[in-house]
């Protein structure tokens, strides 16, 4: 074992130390005593979307600081399995090793796959690890309900049309995606607006917004974050030419306001 992997397993087990030492009953940090499984779970969302956020600005150190955020989360659910008698981070570090040298037998036990099938392979090894009387179920039934919305009707999607219930091609969403954003107007244009019918026909364009967009190869997840990063900076650049102006927005007409945005995206250009 080298030098490098031994200091490693060492910051690994001061973490797990650390983490009974917070639990510990009667020494331990009270905000920690208090925390159960399910109390964290927001935590570990929030500190997902920061790895995310970090990768996104490309900074390696925030990167690892947001990591190590998230490393702990895994630590502190291991701590509470622990004390639960369930399981420890040994195990949970055994599963995901066990699982991966399963789902990759070409590289640990010599199979010889070509590239084109490895997808096939993995989904094949995953439905063979799937209990008996699961698809029973339904094909649906273990898609996590609480992931994201967007990230959730993707997985939807994806999982139907591993059964064909798919279309072929982009071109028929986008027809559809112009069908459902017709409805949207002609709900709009009503003399009286029904906002349940305009919640659910904002849901099916967005539901087949997302279908476009996995039938273009892009993740809908990934585009409206970039999208939303790349407002949200041409916004601040809007506030700064007001504040070179001297102006605040909120003075500002709408045609003002839109003559700095087109300002911003000139400069960008």
């Amino acid at each position: 074992m080298s030098n490098e992997t031994s200091a490693s397993l060492g910051n690994l087990q001061r973490l797990l130390d650390i983490m009974a030492q917070l639990r510990d009953p009667q020494t331990g940090c009270p905000w920690d005593q208090q925390q159960t499984l399910q109390s964290l779970t927001r935590f570990t969302l929030e500190e997902a979307y920061e790895v995310v956020d970090a990768i996104e600005q490309n900074q390696p150190d925030e990167i690892c600081d947001e990591l190590g955020d998230l490393l702990f989360q895994i630590v502190f659910y291991a701590q509470l399995a622990q004390e639960k008698s369930w399981f420890n981070f040994d195990a949970i570090a055994g599963a995901a090793a066990d699982k991966m040298v399963r789902r990759h037998p070409h590289v640990f036990s010599g199979t010889v796959v070509g590239t084109d099938q490895l997808q096939q392979q993995w989904e094949a090894i995953k439905a063979r690890e799937k209990p008996a009387g699961a698809d029973s179920l339904g094909l649906l039934a273990d898609v996590p309900k609480g992931m994201p919305a967007l990230m959730y009707a993707q997985k939807l999607q994806k999982r139907c049309a591993k059964v064909g219930f798919d279309w072929h091609a982009p071109e028929p969403v986008l027809d559809k995606v112009r069908e459902e954003l017709d409805e949207i107007n002609q709900e709009i244009s009503t003399r009286v607006v029904d906002e349940k019918r305009v919640e659910e026909e904002i849901g099916d364009a967005l539901f087949a917004m997302v279908n476009l967009a996995r039938h273009c190869n892009v993740d809908a997840d990934s585009a409206l974050r970039r999208a939303s990063n790349k407002f949200a900076r041409r916004f601040n650049g809007v506030e700064q030419l007001a504040a070179k102006q001297q102006t605040a927005l909120s003075s500002l007409s709408p045609e003002q306001l839109d003559t700095l945005w087109r300002s911003v995206k000139k400069q960008e250009a």
